[in-house]
């Protein structure tokens, strides 16, 4: 169904890969994995986007069904080939969820309805029924990534192509996303070739593997034979390695079976008892740096947030988590003074940190919003040199940031010339590198892949050894494991938990990580701490 001979591409004057070499059969779902910035999308844009912009396929011969995909005009191409980005607004082009979707259909030989039937189905598959009148730019970044999906597959193409189609989800819609793509594999034969660096998700719905890095790739591979070698994998596999399980666990529910023996092994109290081995905390936090008392906000008629009551302490990171249009980002806005409150109040309480009002600072989840206002010429060094100015920094603060963030990053490129993940390492640190009072980070994990979720996590951890309060709202239940020294959790707008990490994640079936899932009831969230708890037993 897909074919690349000794294909060769180039991202403007910068090589993104070489020489790949890859056959994908039909019906198949294939799982592309590589580090931030490898040249995964690039691949992916090869069969997929008609607007290729600056990616040029450079040398060798791709074909999709038996045609080159880049001689197909756009309409032509939507029915063969279905192409989701990362940014799932970018090509939107009506002002409803169903007009979105309705403007990709195609009407059949025999349809006088207009492909209408197509949209109503593809509005069911997707679980958009209920918000088929709303506007697009009044949707959650998940709800949109749904549309987005939709309005890819209503052409009714034979193959898919998705770049990192659950980033902005929750993980209750993640997997209803990925049982979907995997029923259109299954029961209709759609061959599915995908991105994602969340592979907790989905490595275990995919046929194959194909290992992307240094430019070239891997031919397709076993998933589990793939996850044994790649230095990109979850922690269910992470915690089989370290534990010397074979085969490696791919699914939580294999997991579980072969750590049958871990209870015995621990000597672990019941549940009842106090949690042992957590993940390391920072110290106790300190005074209340802002809060909230029966916050409301209304959008556009719309309840967002209802009766509010928050604090936030010097020395916290706590995690705010929900489903998609839960009110998470609208929190966050307020919280930062971006949006005024409909009720209630948000209070500041000067900690004497900066000598003056509380200072707050907001990275948002899509990183163009902040790239975007910058010269297009601009390159990266003169961007962090222009943060250092801005932020009152001292020269070279924000660098060294990025540095700690993504070390590999090419800072002679431009900022739009780099991936989705190193963008948002680059907003990220032009955030961070303030060391404001409270930072608030809406899904700073986005785009980025274990290796870098660990170093967003250490850096994370002595921002609040510093005396910093922090909100990151997030759907990555494993960088809350990481990280967070409480979860807040938010349904329609209202606070429906709020305790400590190791309480609230053991405690929910969504939003237990891996680890969690595997050993529950034991109060493990993370592979390290589980690990290091069998050691100290075994010693």
């Amino acid at each position: 169904m897909i074919v690349l001979d000794r294909v060769s591409v180039a991202y403007g004057a910068q090589p993104a890969l070489r020489d790949v070499t890859l056959e994908v059969p039909e019906g198949e779902l294939v799982l592309v994995v590589g580090p931030t910035g490898s040249g995964k999308t690039s691949l992916l844009r090869c069969l997929g986007d008609g607007d290729h912009g600056r990616l040029a396929v450079t040398s060798g011969r791709i074909t999709v069904d038996g045609v080159d995909p880049r001689e197909l005009d756009a309409v032509t191409l939507a029915a063969r080939v279905g192409w989701v980005p990362q940014d799932p607004a970018s090509g939107f082009g009506a002002e409803t969820v169903q007009g979105e979707v309705a403007r990709h259909a195609a009407a059949g030989a025999h349809d006088s309805h207009g492909g209408q039937r197509r949209v109503e189905e593809t509005l069911d598959l997707l679980a958009l029924t209920p918000l088929r009148g709303r506007p697009l730019d009044r949707l959650s970044g998940g709800e949109q990534q749904r549309v987005a999906i939709a309005s890819a597959l209503v052409a009714g193409p034979r193959v898919l192509v998705l770049d990192e189609p659950t980033s902005a989800l929750d993980p209750v819609a993640a997997e209803d996303v990925l049982a979907t793509l995997h029923r259109l594999v299954h029961d209709v034969g759609v061959t599915v070739l995908l991105s994602e660096h969340r592979l907790e998700r989905v490595v275990h719905h995919a046929d194959a593997v194909l290992l992307i890095g240094d430019g070239g790739t891997s031919g397709l591979l076993d998933p589990a034979q793939a996850m044994a070698v790649s230095a990109v994998h979850p922690p269910l596999v992470a915690l089989g390695r370290a534990l010397g399980w074979t085969p490696l666990p791919l699914s939580v529910r294999d997991a579980r079976r072969t750590a049958r023996g871990l209870a015995d092994a621990l000597d672990a109290p019941r549940p009842s008892a106090a949690p042992v081995a957590a993940p390391a905390r920072p110290s106790a936090p300190g005074a209340p740096v802002i809060s909230t008392t029966g916050l409301g906000v209304v959008l556009d008629g719309a309840v967002a947030l209802r009766g509010v009551d928050l604090a936030v302490s010097a020395g916290e990171v706590v995690a705010l988590m929900g489903r998609n249009g839960a009110g998470k980002s609208t929190l966050l806005h307020a919280l930062t003074g971006d949006l005024r409150p409909t009720t209630g109040h948000v209070r500041t309480h000067p900690t004497g940190r900066s000598g003056g009002p509380v200072q707050r600072s907001l990275s948002p989840q899509d990183p163009t919003a902040v790239l975007g206002l910058a010269p297009p010429d601009q390159t990266v060094p003169e961007l962090l040199d222009a943060a250092d100015r801005e932020g009152d920094l001292e020269q070279g603060a924000t660098a060294n940031v990025l540095r700690d963030l993504a070390p590999d990053v090419d800072t002679a490129r431009r900022p739009g010339e780099l991936s989705q993940g190193q963008q948002m390492c680059l907003v990220l640190a032009t955030v961070l590198a303030r060391r404001a009072e409270l930072t608030v980070l809406d899904e700073p994990t986005r785009g980025l892949d274990y290796g870098a979720k660990a170093r967003l996590a250490a850096v994370l951890r002595r921002a609040a050894q510093d005396g910093a309060a922090l909100v990151v709202a997030t759907h990555d239940v494993e960088l809350a494991a990481e990280v967070a020294t409480r979860v807040v959790v938010l349904a329609e707008g209202e606070v429906v938990a709020d305790g400590p990490s190791t309480t609230v994640l053991l405690d929910s079936p969504a939003f237990a990580p891996q680890v969690a899932k595997v050993v529950r009831p034991l109060p493990f969230l993370t592979v390290d701490a589980l690990v290091s708890a069998l050691r100290e037993r075994r010693s």
